[in-house]
């Protein structure tokens, strides 16, 4: 078996070659072991360090966010014909003996995917911002109501994927990609486990380029998720503004024909039967785009399902 540690660097030199060094050479169940640093356009010597320190690195010309870092790491991985990687933040907040606890339900066959979760088990909950843990709940939320199943922690960056996955995983957000890649290993079936564990919420030297900007970080990862569920569940999406729409009509259609009932006018309210009947005509053209909409993610699916043979054959 060979392992993949991958970690996403952007200007970590304080840190890396700290969590570098505590990460062991060997694990059960594990025979090779390979520590791979995704520098995303450093312009200190995270580099430097990581390459002193014995790890693989592969370098961005410049800072393209965490979510292109991570699909360097898979695309890397499978090209080193990787059995399991992990990717653990570069920053030293997660401790790295929970390596063994992340990779373990990968190695008895119990799971595809493997997350950390800091919120899971209550008595591991780790201090932070109070905006930033309810942040983190409502996404968790959010990401529990679209696929149907309960998670506790949809974005940490302390994760493991057996072969499988990184086959199967396929990504376009550059910014970020914890939401993401729940949905899109979700929505196509794989097996996902949260394993609890205590990490330090606050970083030691430096500031999240993720989450620092909390604004920027949620209306990023918003439309991230939208992008995702409108390209697996369009109908859902669609249909939802549909109703809505259909909905605004009939209300004020009724609205309309009352008034015309009580008075014999139209006026001085034909307003809403012309707003009636533009929202009605909007519901049908959101109807005509939400069939569109499925029968594109039906072309995406049998499109992944070639990326997904091409990628086995490249890398078997």
């Amino acid at each position: 078996m060979h392992l993949v540690i991958a970690l996403p660097a952007y200007n970590e030199s304080a840190t890396i070659g700290q969590v570098l060094d505590s990460i062991k050479d060997s694990f059960q169940g594990v025979s090779i072991v390979t520590k791979l640093v995704i520098d995303d356009g450093s312009t200190d010597t995270t580099k430097e360090i990581a390459i002193s320190k014995g790890a693989m690195v592969v370098s961005h010309s410049h800072n393209k966010g965490v979510g292109a870092a991570l699909q360097t790491a898979v695309k890397t991985a499978l090209g080193i014909d990787a059995d399991i990687m992990v990717n653990i933040d570069s920053d030293g907040q997660f401790d790295t003996s929970d390596i063994e606890l992340i990779i373990q339900p990968i190695l008895e066959d119990k799971a595809d995917f493997v997350t950390a979760s800091r919120f899971k088990d209550k008595s591991l909950k780790p201090e932070m911002p109070w905006i930033k843990y309810q942040g983190n709940r409502f996404m968790s939320a959010l990401i529990s109501k679209l696929t149907k199943s309960k998670y506790y922690d949809v974005s940490c960056g302390f994760r493991a994927y057996s072969k499988e996955t990184l086959l199967r995983l396929n990504l376009f957000g550059s910014f970020t990609y914890t939401q993401e890649s729940f949905l899109d290993l979700a929505f196509k079936g794989l097996r996902i486990i949260e394993v609890p564990v205590k990490v330090r919420g606050v970083r030691e030297h430096g500031k999240s380029r993720v989450a620092s900007n909390l604004f920027k970080y949620g209306s990023n990862t918003i439309s991230i998720i939208l992008h995702s569920v409108i390209d697996y569940r369009p109908l859902s999406v669609f249909g939802v503004f549909a109703l809505i729409l259909f909905l605004a009509s009939i209300g004020f259609g009724l609205f309309f024909f009352i008034h015309y009932f009580v008075t014999g006018r139209f006026s001085p309210h034909i307003w809403a039967g012309f707003v009636s009947g533009f929202l009605f005509a909007m519901g049908l053209l959101v109807i005509v785009l939400s069939l569109l909409g499925d029968m594109l993610s039906r072309i995406r699916l049998n499109q992944e399902e070639i990326l997904y043979n091409q990628k086995t054959e490249r890398y078997k």
